[in-house]
């Protein structure tokens, strides 16, 4: 196993921060473009959306796939090979000549993304020392948000300057170039034991993940929160190109560079667990999202960016320590655990437009602040509930 701070977990960690960037540069550089979709190809707010939610909904259903089968072939393999197919899917977008043909090319994509984000903290839980791990998923999980920070920034910048199809060349040829360093700095595993594939076993196990009363209101939160902090910034994009604003694709993609209030989140999520329990620093990372959603209804730019920051921060230390807690309290099956984690994650993304759509053509922003309040009260009262079940646990060990 290998210990925390080592030069393996240096190693192990890197590479996996690293696939996780691509990962999200790929997932993320279309979504500052998306009022530049409307316009060119004269859809509403909610057919482009479908550029993001297409890809993030194909990726949910794909994490069903990969989190048993990297129980029976190995996670390595699994994440280069995927990454590597993501690249090529991101090349062949650039030639995409409708909307319809880059909404089916998105599907694919969102299938072949799902390779990594599936089973890198399996991978974790199976190389790492118990201790090494906490760190580990922290740094994971700011590399997320720089992820998707880059694509986001990269996306706008190029999008605005050369056109949809330059942007996805050059994202594709950097993905290439990060695929072939993640390839050599992976170390091979050394405790992993694969399990031959078995369709009742993966069936099972996912039954009794969501049987679990713990792990099942886990992925509730992690869904019901990404919902909300993901499609808010598709909608904030629709919101700040328009009047008074009239920002563009580049500033637009600027506008993402908030997402390192979720690095700084992501990377304290453990110590603030630490002093807080895990369900209590979820619990207290909806609270800074609802707080952050509300500045952004202040009509000033600078407000929206600070609010936008602040509920970054809160989304990620939520989202940090859930999932994180979720490959620590499963005990059998950790890469079908984990990748369950992730279903509900981009299923949540994937119908919050379809949920926050009504609010926006009733009030526009303030109609999708209250959409997200609403989701954020039930998300709320779910740490809380995980917290509960936490006490009662412990109590019933005390007791025995």
């Amino acid at each position: 196993m290998i210990k925390a701070k080592t030069t393996a977990w240096w190693r192990a960690t890197l590479a996996l921060c690293l696939g996780s960037m691509l990962v999200f540069i790929n997932l993320y550089a279309v979504q500052p473009l998306l009022p530049e979709m409307r316009t060119l190809y004269g859809v509403s707010t909610l057919v482009a959306s479908l550029a993001m939610s297409v890809a993030t909904l194909a990726l949910a259903f794909s994490l069903l796939i990969y989190g048993p089968l990297s129980d029976a072939i190995g996670r390595g393999p699994l994440m280069r090979w995927s990454l590597l197919l993501v690249a090529a899917m991101t090349l062949a977008l650039a030639w995409a000549p409708s909307m319809d043909s880059l909404l089916v090319l998105r599907g694919v994509q969102g299938l072949v993304l799902g390779g990594l984000p599936a089973v890198a903290i399996a991978w974790m839980g199976d190389e790492f020392e118990p201790e090494a791990m906490a760190p580990a998923v922290g740094l994971y999980i700011a590399a997320n948000t720089l992820g998707g920070i880059g694509g986001r920034v990269i996306g706008g910048a190029i999008g605005e300057w050369q056109g949809l199809s330059v942007s996805f060349l050059v994202i594709g040829a950097l993905t290439l170039v990060g695929v072939a360093i993640f390839w050599r700095l992976l170390p091979v595993a050394r405790t992993f034991e694969p399990q031959a594939f078995d369709l009742r076993r993966a069936l099972g196990g996912i039954a009794g993940h969501l049987g679990h009363p713990s792990l099942r209101l886990a992925y509730l939160f992690g869904g019901l929160n990404f919902l909300v902090f993901i499609n808010q910034y598709s909608y904030i994009t629709f919101r700040l190109a328009e009047a008074p604003f009239s920002l563009g694709p580049r500033w637009l993609g600027l506008l993402f560079l908030t997402y390192l209030g979720g690095t700084l989140g992501s990377t304290l999520s453990a110590r603030v667990a630490a002093r807080a329990t895990a369900p209590g620093c979820m619990a207290l990372g909806v609270v800074i999202m609802v707080t952050g959603s509300a500045i952004t209804l202040l009509p000033s730019l600078p407000a929206i960016v600070v609010g936008l920051t602040v509920s970054a921060f809160g989304f990620f230390l939520a989202h940090a320590t859930a999932s994180g807690w979720v490959g620590r309290e499963a005990t059998t099956a950790r890469g079908s655990a984990t990748a369950l984690y992730l279903v509900f994650y981009y299923l949540g993304a994937s119908i919050g437009g379809a949920w926050m759509e009504p609010f926006w053509r009733w009030a526009q922003w303030p109609g999708v602040v209250l959409s997200s309040v609403l989701v954020l009260g039930a998300t709320l009262f779910i740490a809380l509930r995980l917290w509960w079940l936490r006490c009662r646990g412990r109590e019933g060990k005390g007791a025995g």
